[in-house]
């Protein structure tokens, strides 16, 4: 796994190596509005995870996800906020998103 100071080095790694979706929170499940497709936490799989934690500000603590599919065979990225700032999400993606792998 590469080692990324900022979310955008992040951000601008993973597309290069293919994760060019970018996906939303919607419904508790995650979606990408570019190709309408909405991943349910059995559609996909993290392959690479980074935290960033802000160095003075807890509002700048976040995650950013590599996340593919083979049952739609996309590659794509997610960001949330973790902490008290993080996203409200369904108790199954949640557990997704805290067991890479």
């Amino acid at each position: 796994m590469e080692d990324y100071q900022t979310v955008s080095e992040a951000l601008s790694g993973l597309k290069s190596r293919g994760f060019n979706l970018d996906f939303n929170l919607a419904n508790g499940v995650l979606h990408s509005s570019s190709e309408n497709i909405y991943l349910q936490p059995d559609d996909f799989s993290i392959s690479e995870l980074y935290r960033f934690e802000g160095m003075s500000d807890p509002g700048d603590n976040s995650v950013v996800y590599g996340i593919q599919s083979d049952k739609y065979h996309i590659k794509g990225v997610f960001v949330n906020a973790y902490g008290v700032y993080s996203d409200d999400i369904s108790e199954e993606l949640l557990k997704k998103l805290n067991t890479p792998g």
